[in-house]
């Protein structure tokens, strides 16, 4: 039986119907098809167990942290790569190892991440984190959505567990530097890179999983800053994410979905971005967005398979240079930031 389900912040309320065994049920197939990939330690990796140790959270099933720490252990024996931006969205899952195991050896690798995020890491600007894939400099001051996730998300979690005011800062610094270089102040949606070189985003499209990267970590900043309001960058990241998620608002498909360039409707619907946008809508707590989640949750469902499978995930996506670049990037294979974004966002409807 159908009920509703309300997600309260003060007097606001964001009501959606579902059937709670029915996702519970789809958030297992996702978890255990997940665990089935061979995943390496990277960002791949990195987003799909994030989602799976949110499942972990959310539904208490000891079966998904016992493959995780499983996992976890044989690569620590195997020997960890050099970190970079990208490997750095590993340290999400590692949290949770450590605060569910309380075994110091994964805290130790997180703080390694941080160390290297705070200290190492190339900069530009105003300390902003230059996105980088390897320990090559691949992309020369460019600042892209999906350092967000990868790693001033993932600062910002560890800043606020150990109530660090300077992990805190650096990490909401990124957030702010981020907002200013790719959001567009006329439409609110976000491009997906920006060259400090050219003081230009590239080609300039508004690619849809770099709006899922930013409206996403956007929407966790208040539920780990207790006292969000005494940080002067909140007021902006707040501002950001209404002004992205009214305008991501009006995008969305007749299927619940959104495309892969936002706003051409010749491009195909994605289902990873569609995630984590729907996944923003939920945490903000606009009663307002109440269809739009619905609407969502219906789409994205009809797109996981009954083995498990999130669908229609767009490959890895650098900035492209033109829009075919974006269109023709194939949607046809499983891919870890699908599934981890899905599983981030079902527990999102549960939680």
């Amino acid at each position: 039986m159908s009920s509703f389900y309300r997600f309260k912040r003060g007097e606001t309320t964001l009501k959606i119907d579902y059937e709670r065994e029915e996702i519970v049920k789809v958030i297992d197939r996702v978890v255990r098809k997940t665990m089935t990939m061979d995943l390496t330690w990277e960002w791949p990796c990195g987003v799909a167990y994030y989602g799976v140790s949110r499942a972990y959270k959310t539904t208490g099933n000891k079966d998904y942290l016992d493959m995780l720490k499983q996992w976890t252990d044989e690569y620590i024996d195997m020997g960890l790569p050099a970190w970079t931006v990208n490997t750095c969205a590993m340290g999400h899952m590692l949290i949770t190892l450590y605060e569910e195991t309380g075994e110091q050896k994964y805290w130790d690798i997180v703080m390694s991440k941080v160390d290297y995020l705070r200290n190492d890491a190339l900069r530009f600007g105003d300390h902003v984190l230059q996105h980088t894939v390897s320990v090559a400099n691949d992309f020369p001051e460019q600042a892209w959505a999906d350092t967000l996730f990868m790693a001033a998300f993932f600062m910002l979690r560890v800043g606020s567990k150990l109530q660090d005011e300077d992990i805190i800062n650096d990490a909401l610094n990124q957030y702010y530097w981020h907002i200013k270089y790719l959001q567009d102040p006329r439409t609110g949606l976000w491009y997906h890179g920006y060259n400090n070189v050219h003081k230009d985003h590239m080609s300039g499209f508004f690619w849809g999983r770099a709006n899922a990267w930013a409206a996403y970590t956007m929407s966790q900043v208040k539920s780990l800053l207790k006292e969000w309001y005494l940080y002067p960058q909140c007021m902006d990241i707040e501002c950001s994410l209404r002004d992205q998620l009214a305008a991501l608002k009006l995008v969305q498909t007749d299927n619940g979905l959104w495309r892969t360039i936002l706003n051409d409707e010749e491009t195909y619907e994605e289902v990873s971005a569609s995630c984590g946008i729907a996944a923003a809508m939920v945490n903000n707590h606009n009663p307002l967005h109440t269809k739009y989640v619905q609407k969502a949750l219906e789409g994205i469902l009809y797109n996981i398979s009954e083995d498990g499978r999130v669908l229609n995930v767009s490959g890895g996506t650098a900035v492209m240079k033109d829009r075919d670049g974006y269109n023709n990037i194939p949607k046809d294979w499983i891919q870890g930031w699908g599934q981890g974004l899905a599983l981030a966002f079902l527990c999102d409807i549960l939680k």
